[in-house]
């Protein structure tokens, strides 16, 4: 069941389960592909993401509850599918075949926004790009752990998050370059996002390999466990829940990211350069991903939450009094470090707290709590930004996060689960 945990004075689990990585440690190749591989799509998905809410109400004349109830559906429905793909994943033992199938679908998706003519259509393409997203979730956050080093894992997630991240963040900057070079033609765009979500699917199918199952402490097999059977749940102890719990606080804290585009929108920033919003938030988060990965093998995780979650309240705060895009880009900074200090960072501890046979369904339950409180954050930010401003979303989203502060103090995990 792996190496037993150094704990704190306090209880609290510190780095990841105690093993401080050794000196000179590699991660494998595997995980720098996977890392290119989420670099790649997400440069096919954030050359759409950060033009559509300007497309939805711009072009197709979309109210903003709407934006925020296809945000809210959009990301709940990969989060909700990741639950399953997670499961199936456990079950079958395998986990490469259902994330190729994911990337497939999402590259797949990207001509049905060049080619809408209506909000309906663009729901509907939204939500087929995000069950692309959920099939691949969990059984990619499976397949990394799995190639990971147990005492790198903060390291490997975080490498991922960054070069996710730099997906992200090369993905508007390339928008925003075909915008100036298309003449602002949204559709144009749109088409070209094709290109690097097909290039993503090729790296995963001939560039990793999936390892064989972990073997247990006495050599034998890793027993493959039936999620469907329910028993399952009993075996993720009480630290799993308390990250769960804890990632459902975050997530309803920071809707969705459509909204900074918006408010940079709102505050004078001229059409041809809001992508570049995005780009200020994920060069944040890219370069700030893998140290803290890093860190977080070596010190307190619950530390490092609060701090991320510090930053969200600042955040928050900042873009709710913005006046100038100046200010709107100071908040997108913060907003972009807070995550680069807490999402590679969960993820590792999902991974540390769950069984290596559970590893998918771990995930996908995690990703399900989450996706509903995102779905409840966005719907309620676009309710708040109607009624009274932009403003008062952004200051909700203060007061969640400071509530999920004072419940990372509170209270952390007395223990997690072994390997």
């Amino acid at each position: 069941m792996g190496m037993p945990r150094r704990l704190s004075a306090r209880g609290t689990v510190r780095g990841a389960a105690g093993l401080a990585p050794s000196r000179g440690a590699r991660l494998p190749a595997g995980v720098w592909l996977l890392g290119f591989v989420s670099l790649l799509m997400d440069v096919s998905s954030e050359m759409v993401h950060s033009l559509l809410p300007l497309f939805l109400v711009g072009t197709l004349g979309a109210s903003m509850v709407a934006v925020g109830l296809i945000e809210g559906l959009a990301e709940a429905t990969a989060l909700i599918v990741k639950v399953f793909s997670g499961v199936l994943s456990d079950r079958l033992g395998h986990r490469k075949g259902l994330a190729l199938l994911g990337y497939g679908i999402g590259a797949l998706s990207k001509p049905a926004f060049a080619l809408a003519t209506g909000v309906g259509v663009v729901t509907a393409a939204r939500f087929v790009d995000r069950v692309g997203k959920g099939i691949r979730g969990a059984p990619r956050d499976a397949l990394l752990a799995d190639l990971a080093p147990r005492g790198l894992r903060g390291a490997a997630f975080g490498l991922r998050q960054a070069l996710d991240t730099a997906g992200a963040l090369v993905g508007p900057a390339v928008a925003a370059a075909l915008m100036w070079a298309l003449h602002d033609d949204l559709r144009a765009v749109f088409w070209w996002a094709l290109l690097p979500g097909l290039l993503a699917v090729a790296l995963l199918q001939f560039g990793v390999r999936e390892p064989a199952p972990e073997a247990a402490a006495d050599g034998s097999a890793t027993p493959r466990v039936n999620p469907l059977a329910g028993t399952w749940r009993g075996q993720l102890g009480a630290a799993y829940w308390w990250v769960v719990a804890v990632g459902a606080a975050l997530t309803l804290a920071r809707f969705s990211e459509a909204f900074l585009v918006l408010r940079a929108q709102g505050v004078g920033m001229a059409l041809a350069v809001v992508p570049l919003v995005m780009v200020a938030m994920n060069s944040s988060y890219a370069l700030s991903a893998y140290p803290f990965g890093r860190l977080g093998d070596r010190v307190d995780r619950r530390a490092l939450l609060a701090a991320g979650l510090a930053l969200l309240v600042l955040a928050d705060l900042v873009l709710a009094v913005a006046r100038t895009p100046a200010a709107v880009i100071v908040g997108v900074l913060l907003w972009g470090l807070h995550l680069g200090l807490t999402q590679g960072l969960l993820s590792a501890m999902v991974a540390d707290a769950a069984p290596a046979a559970l590893r998918g369904s771990a995930f996908g339950v995690f990703n399900l709590v989450s996706g509903l409180a995102m779905l409840v954050a966005s719907v309620l930010a676009g309710l708040l930004w109607q009624q009274f401003g932009a403003a008062a979303t952004f200051a909700a989203g203060g007061i969640f996060a400071a509530l999920a502060f004072a419940g990372v103090l509170w209270r952390g995990p007395a223990r997690a689960a072994g390997d």
